[in-house]
């Protein structure tokens, strides 16, 4: 058995271990016999209520009061009973309904409908016979739901029973208290500084709670140093946690101040910090790059959050910690992931798309990876984590990195990144003609003994894009002939772009949705179109087009391409040596 695969066992099994023992004592805390023990004193009002900045849409409020049920992508009726007694279409779906954020559409609706629909649900979950094993208990789910009911506290207590609200308030007090007791059972991540924020609002909104805000804030704290980097990233490396994250940590921010309570330093900081990396991955459209686990861009949100950035400064270009470069001129911008995997307690949304770049001109994406959808994401994940749906090379159709994929084993602790690249290079260099970089990483050194090495070139005015893509002996040995070497070299093109192959077989016309004409070169290489499809789209999944330029490593270890804006004048002569176009896509 090789080194490689001794390690990636024994750290798959260090991984189990902790997770077993952090879920048996999550569940041993959560146990009736235990839940409610050591109570502290029972809130007997609400102080304040933070504010809740995610979208809410009134129209989807009053189909809810109306008792249809649209979550995770699927719909059920009430029909007069309570949410809790239906059975849960998907357990995504029982995800949303226990979380409670579907409180927001319902305050938009702002009727006496809604509201009476909001208190009847609350009720039926205070009442019900819920099993201390259902969803509706995980930890990150009561996170979820202390922070929606603290939010919208005033639409649902407005006018409302005194009963109502005392039963209201000792449900909201024993929701806390069990969170404090399970929150370390949490995976790490995005659940576990979810669940700190819930407990840090809960103690300076419900009276009596004050005196637990030092201990809480004390774990927020650590918490919030280690897992948003020095240059903002989160330690995931998924640009869609930044997202998430400022849309709890600005409202709590808020909270602090309302209650003339200083917030941490380590709150402001992080805040402070993740603000430019939103804008570090946008593209000139306002969506951001695909990346670890990054799909469909909520626009609302993005600009509620970047509403609260105070700085608009121009975006950092080398985030070294989180793993990613960034190349601008004059409006054409190349992002790339030039990061290892992410640690594999916070790798279940991570893809392998290391030196995997995107492209856009202006408003326009040329170049993208795959990403994920907005709904049913499990049947693309396996898919869309893959080498091949990113704009990267694969060798011999295997991916770069290797994820769980035992079924028993994705039951039980899902499919983290067990094994990827070991060592990632990368390095720029900027001057009057551009912005070189360069980068490399060892993913297939273990298993084929290559290595992959990729250079770009943005000139400075934006107009054309140079690269070479090398495939060479790692460690300096050489190939093995016993090794697959085939290697495919892929850029998938975005939905609005039209690509169609020249009749030099080496070259592609690419015209963008505003009739800019862009030409792919691949120089002695032959280049292919082929079918791809885009998963980060409004729509749901779109066919598209992915350039592809195959070869062995031993034959042709360097694939040099390129990029350029072409002139309207020279798009015509191009357009005359076009062969039959094929029909859009």
């Amino acid at each position: 058995m090789s080194r490689g695969l001794i390690a990636e066992r024994a750290r798959l099994s260090l991984f189990v271990v902790r997770r077993g023992a952090r879920l048996i004592t999550g569940r041993a805390h959560a146990h009736p016999l235990l839940r409610w023990q050591f109570a502290p004193v029972m809130a007997d009002r609400l102080l304040i209520a933070p504010q809740d900045l995610r979208t809410a849409d009134p129209t989807r409020g009053t189909e809810l009061a109306a008792g249809r049920l649209a979550f995770a992508g699927k719909t059920m009726v009430c029909d007069g009973l309570s949410p809790f007694a239906l059975t849960p279409a998907s357990p995504e779906w029982a995800e949303v309904l226990t979380g409670f954020g579907w409180l927001r559409h319902l305050r938009a609706a702002d009727t006496n409908q809604a509201r009476a629909f909001a208190r009847t649900a609350i009720e039926a979950w205070i009442t019900q016979p819920a099993k201390w094993t259902d969803i509706g208990w995980r930890p990150d789910i009561v996170a979820r739901r202390i922070i929606s009911w603290l939010t919208h506290a005033p639409f649902v207590l407005a006018d409302a029973d005194p009963r109502f609200y005392r039963r209201f308030l000792r449900s909201l007090g024993r929701q806390v208290r069990y969170l404090r007791r399970t929150f370390s059972s949490l995976d790490d991540g995005l659940a576990r500084l979810r669940a700190l924020t819930a407990l840090t609002c809960a103690s300076l909104c419900l009276a009596g709670q004050i005196r637990i805000l030092n201990a809480v804030g004390r774990r927020l704290t650590a918490e919030l140093d280690r897992q948003v980097l020095p240059d903002g990233g989160h330690i995931s490396r998924n640009p869609r946690a930044l997202i998430d994250l400022l849309l709890d940590l600005l409202p709590l921010r808020t909270v602090f101040g309302a209650r003339n309570v200083p917030p941490p330093d380590a709150l402001s900081n992080a805040i402070d910090r993740m603000m430019p990396m939103l804008r570090f991955f946008r593209h000139g459209d306002g969506h951001f790059a695909n990346f670890n686990g990054m799909g469909l861009t909520p626009p609302d949100l993005l600009a509620t959050v970047l509403a609260y950035d105070d700085a608009r400064g121009r975006p950092v270009s080398n985030a070294v910690h989180s793993g990613y470069q960034r190349l601008d001129a004059a409006g054409v911008m190349l992002m790339m992931d030039t990061g290892k995997p992410p640690p594999i307690a916070v790798s279940q949304e991570a893809h392998a798309g290391t030196l995997a770049f995107e492209l856009s001109s202006g408003r326009h994406r040329i170049v993208v990876n795959c990403g994920l959808p907005a709904a049913n994401r499990g049947n693309w994940r396996h898919f869309a984590r893959g080498t091949a749906a990113h704009s990267t090379v694969t060798v011999a159709d295997t991916s770069s990195y290797r994820f769980v994929s035992a079924a028993p084993l994705q039951r039980a602790i899902g499919a983290p990144v067990i094994s990827g690249p070991d060592e990632v290079f990368s390095s720029r260099e900027e001057d009057a003609d551009g912005c070189r970089l360069w980068a490399s990483h060892d993913g297939y050194a273990g298993r084929f003994g290559i290595m992959h090495e990729r250079t770009v070139m943005l000139a400075a005015d934006g107009r054309r894009l140079d690269g070479e893509d090398a495939l060479l002996p790692a460690r300096g040995r050489q190939l093995s002939a016993r090794k697959p070497d085939d290697f495919a070299v892929r850029f998938h093109l975005h939905p609005s772009v039209r690509a169609t192959k020249l009749t030099h077989r080496n070259g592609v016309m690419l015209m963008l949705a505003n009739r800019d004409v862009w030409t792919f070169e691949g120089y002695d290489h032959e280049v292919q179109i082929e079918d791809s499809v885009y998963l980060a789209s409004n729509e749901g999944p779109r066919r598209t087009q992915q350039i592809v330029i195959r070869g062995n490593a031993r034959a042709t270890p360097r694939v040099p391409w390129s990029f350029v804006q072409v002139d309207p004048a020279e798009a015509r002569k191009l357009d005359r040596s076009y062969v039959e176009p094929e029909l859009p896509l």
